[in-house]
C-alpha cells in the first residue's frame, strides 16, 4: 500500500519551499495537482521530472477513485495545489477523506498557507481566529453567512477573488458595521500589499484602485461589550480619511463628500458632520 503525501508548495516566492517537500515530490510515483501547467512550472524550476496527473474540483469524482486505486496498489502519491497547502478551501479534502476511509496512510508535508501568512502580518488579534474561506457568492446562503459573522468575536479570515472584492467589502460593511480590516494581496510576491483601515476606508481605496491578485481579508471580531456599536455608522476619523483620499486624487471636497456618502449608504450631512468632528479632535 502506498502513502498519500499532502505537500505544501509556495504561495508566491519559490524560496519558501522546504527541502522535505522537494524530496517528496522527487520520490513519489505521481503528483496529483490542481493545474498541471502551474505545477510543472514549479517542478521545472527545481528540475523534478516526476509524472503529474490532474485532480481538481471538476474531475475529482473520476480522478479521485483512480488515485485511490493507485495508492492501494502500492504507489506513493503527492497531492499539491496551485499554491499553499492542499485541502484548505480545496477539493483535496475529499481525496484525503477517501484515503483515510480506505485505510491508506496520509502524511502532511507542511508548507506556506495564505491565511496564516496574512493573519500574522495584519496587526489584528491572532490569539483566537476563525477561517471562513470564500463566502457564498449570493442569495440566502450569503446573507446567512454574513449574519453569523456579525456576532463573531474572534478575528475573521476570508478569501476573495479580485472581481468580487468590492461587492464583498460593501456587504461586510452593511452586515457587520464599520470595523478594522486588512486586505492582503500578492502575498510573498513582488507586489505584496496590505491595505489597512476601517472597512469604509477599504471600500473607498478599492473604488479608486482596481483590485488585482487573490485577496485574503482579515476582519476585527465583534466587540463583546457593545456588539451593536459595531453595526453603527462609520466613525468620524475613518470617514474623514476616506474623503481626504478622494481629495488627494483631485476631487473637490463637495464631490468627495457626496461620493463617500453614496458608497457607504450615508447622508451627505452625516459625512460632513464627521469631517467637523474629526477636525475638532485634531485641534484638541
Amino acid at each position: 500500500m502506498g502513502t498519500l503525501y499532502i505537500v505544501g508548495t509556495p504561495i508566491g516566492n519559490l524560496e519558501d519551499i522546504t527541502q522535505r517537500a522537494l524530496r517528496t515530490l522527487r520520490e513519489v510515483a505521481v503528483i496529483a495537482c490542481e493545474d498541471t501547467r502551474e505545477t510543472r512550472k514549479l517542478l521545472n524550476h527545481f528540475q523534478i521530472d516526476t509524472p503529474v496527473t490532474s485532480y481538481h474540483e471538476h474531475n475529482k469524482r473520476t480522478a479521485g477513485p483512480r488515485l485511490i486505486e493507485r495508492l492501494l496498489g502500492g504507489d506513493d502519491v503527492a497531492l499539491v495545489t496551485d499554491a499553499g497547502m492542499p485541502a484548505i478551501s480545496d477539493p483535496g479534502e475529499d481525496l484525503v477523506r477517501s484515503a483515510i476511509e480506505a485505510g491508506i496512510p496520509v502524511v502532511p508535508v507542511p508548507g506556506p498557507t495564505a491565511f496564516v501568512t496574512a493573519l500574522v502580518a495584519s496587526g489584528l488579534p491572532t490569539r483566537r481566529f476563525v477561517f471562513e474561506g470564500f463566502l457564498p457568492h449570493k442569495g440566502r446562503e450569503r446573507r446567512e453567512a454574513l449574519e453569523r459573522l456579525k456576532a463573531e468575536e474572534r478575528t475573521v479570515i476570508l478569501y476573495e477573488a479580485p472581481h468580487r472584492l468590492r461587492e464583498t467589502l460593501q456587504d461586510l460593511r452593511a452586515a457587520l458595521g464599520d470595523r478594522r480590516a486588512v486586505a492582503c494581496r500578492e502575498l510573498t510576491k513582488l507586489y505584496e500589499e496590505y491595505v489597512r483601515g476601517m472597512l469604509s476606508e477599504l471600500i473607498v481605496h478599492f473604488e479608486a484602485h482596481e483590485p488585482r491578485g487573490e485577496f485574503v481579508l482579515i476582519l476585527d471580531g465583534a466587540s463583546p461589550e457593545a456588539p451593536e456599536a459595531e453595526a453603527g455608522p462609520a466613525d468620524a476619523r475613518s470617514l474623514a480619511r476616506a474623503v481626504a483620499e478622494l481629495e488627494a486624487q483631485g476631487m473637490d471636497r463637495k464631490a468627495a463628500i457626496k461620493e463617500v456618502a453614496q458608497r457607504l449608504g450615508l447622508r451627505k450631512r452625516a459625512v460632513y458632520q464627521a469631517l467637523l468632528e474629526a477636525k475638532g479632535e485634531a485641534q484638541e
